[in-house]
């Protein structure tokens, strides 16, 4: 007998609906799975086989053939074997063909039964979201589908309540997830720019980079606070946008870091690699191309600490998505696309020793060994870091000053949130969210400078000997500032502090 049963299968973080055919003859006993699964998918008979016995379901011992269409789209994962078991049990006439009719079913089996959690499960969701609103998944993946709107996801533990809801016998309760109290509360963060004394400056330019979701560089010695600084930007960032969550929330699930007790991500994601971490690792890829570091910052904030320690090639990698917003891995198998808009906060030393400029202790190195120190990040990789500052060490009086408090995360939030919603209405009809993401052709539209303005950009750019990309670069920051400051217009004055926020193409002096 030939039954069908709906199942999904991912393609780098979209989900295609995958019709699985279970056709039962006579002749020898096989079982044998068509239609490009992977190792893991044909693995799939032996737990599906044991599954059945163990639950006390009969396991024909007859030739069971299961294809997989469409047969072009190469299936990954476990999550087929729900599925396929539920086709042998609607050919074997223990469910009614009619009773999985529009239904998607999705899910691994262990062998004793029991449905286990998947990757991908809001990519599945919305899958289905068009024409199939019924979802059959498990139990710790539910809360993750039922984010998306239109889809009914019914939470399963083990192959026999599978059974039992099919027949009709046993009523589920489709699970229901609250998706607006992610986006009106805030998690209370430890960390906090209140508990930073000093480097005034260093957060003055960590506040417009936030502002207008720049790029930025961080030089200074070792212990001048550019990892403690760092790690406090998400908390002065604004809650993700709910089209937003949705794809950053879908990056997290393919890769199986979207946290049980938490289906939407609505915090921007902060990722901060090491620097032994390979090219695949951080732009994705791999045997099997799964998301890298770049795609789980989507939205968010990646953070490379000491970035001269990373290998060339790694850093030169990130190029393309800063420019793009998306990697794309192009296999001979095919080409997945991930996203990868992300703000990339980088820190470094000033020389191989790191106390290159401080006062209190003496630098040891070469103007040789500083040249080839700085050249490990790349000039054109250089020119997509809108701001360049320098953190100097804070210095003891400073670390014990009794003086006023400094500013904390939620006042300097209040201004980044204001100067964001101003951004936000100027591109409302733009498809953009803000100052950093401005094409060519907007600048002009939107960063138009008066005389005097343009007057003091041509000369440092004539001075400074900056390419056509860091004069771009250097609008959009003076753009940021602007609207920090509640000004329409871009000012002389915010021209010559995004023209500061480029330390880096100051010739060095030794």
């Amino acid at each position: 007998m030939l039954a069908k049963v709906l199942s999904a299968a991912l393609v780098g973080i979209e989900a295609h609906l995958i019709d699985v055919e279970v056709d039962i003859a006579g002749g020898l006993p096989q079982f044998s799975v068509v239609g490009l699964p992977d190792a893991t998918v044909r693995e799939s008979r032996d737990r599906v086989r044991s599954a059945l016995k163990n639950t006390g379901f009969h396991f024909p011992a007859k030739k069971i053939t299961v294809n997989l269409a469409p047969a072009g789209i190469k299936k990954e994962g476990s999550g087929l074997d729900l599925a396929i078991a539920i086709g042998i049990l609607v050919a074997e006439d223990v469910i009614p063909p009619q009773n999985v009719r529009g239904r998607v079913c999705v899910g691994e089996l262990s062998l004793d039964g029991h449905i286990k959690a998947i990757t991908g499960a809001l990519s599945i969701g919305i899958a289905c979201r068009p024409d199939h609103s019924s979802l059959l998944l498990p139990a710790e993946n539910s809360q993750e589908a039922a984010v998306v709107q239109g889809v009914t996801a019914y939470p399963l533990h083990t192959l026999p309540e599978a059974v039992a809801f099919l027949n009709g016998t046993v009523s589920l309760d489709p699970a229901h997830t609250d998706r607006d109290r992610f986006f009106t509360t805030r998690p209370v963060e430890d960390d906090d720019y209140g508990d930073v004394k000093g480097q005034d400056h260093a957060k003055r330019a960590l506040e417009i980079a936030a502002a207008g979701g720049h790029n930025l560089l961080m030089v200074g010695p070792p212990g001048a606070g550019k990892t403690m600084l760092a790690k406090r930007l998400p908390t002065i960032l604004p809650l993700m946008e709910p089209e937003e969550a949705i794809e950053t929330s879908r990056v997290h699930s393919v890769s199986g870091q979207l946290p049980a007790n938490h289906p939407l991500l609505t915090v921007r994601p902060f990722r901060a690699p090491h620097h032994s971490i390979s090219d695949a690792g951080l732009i994705g890829g791999g045997t099997i191309p799964r998301p890298g570091e770049v795609s789980l910052a989507h939205n968010g904030v990646l953070f490379l600490d000491e970035s001269p320690e990373f290998r060339r090639p790694v850093l030169d990698g990130l190029r393309q998505p800063l420019e793009d917003g998306h990697v794309t891995l192009t296999r001979a198998s095919g080409s997945l696309s991930y996203p990868a808009r992300f703000m990339l906060i980088a820190a470094m030393n000033p020389c191989p020793c790191g106390y290159y400029g401080d006062r209190t202790r003496e630098c040891v190195c070469t103007p040789h060994q500083i040249r080839r120190y700085r050249a490990k990040l790349s000039g054109p990789l250089q020119d997509r870091l809108d701001i360049h500052i320098e953190v100097p060490p804070v210095s003891v009086r400073d670390l014990h000053d009794h003086g006023p408090m400094p500013e904390s995360s939620a006042t300097i939030r209040s201004r980044v949130l204001a100067a964001r919603d101003r951004q936000r209405h100027r591109y409302r009809q733009d498809g953009i969210l803000s100052n950093a993401q401005l094409k060519p052709r907007l600048l002009k539209r939107y960063c138009g400078l008066e005389a005097p303005a343009q007057e003091l950009l041509e000369q440092a750019l004539t001075k400074l000997g900056l390419s056509a990309r860091a004069h771009g670069r250097i609008v959009r920051v003076a753009r940021t500032i602007a609207d920090l400051a509640g000004s329409d217009r871009i000012e002389p004055l915010h021209v010559a502090e995004a023209i500061q926020c480029r330390s880096l193409d100051r010739r060095m002096e030794f």
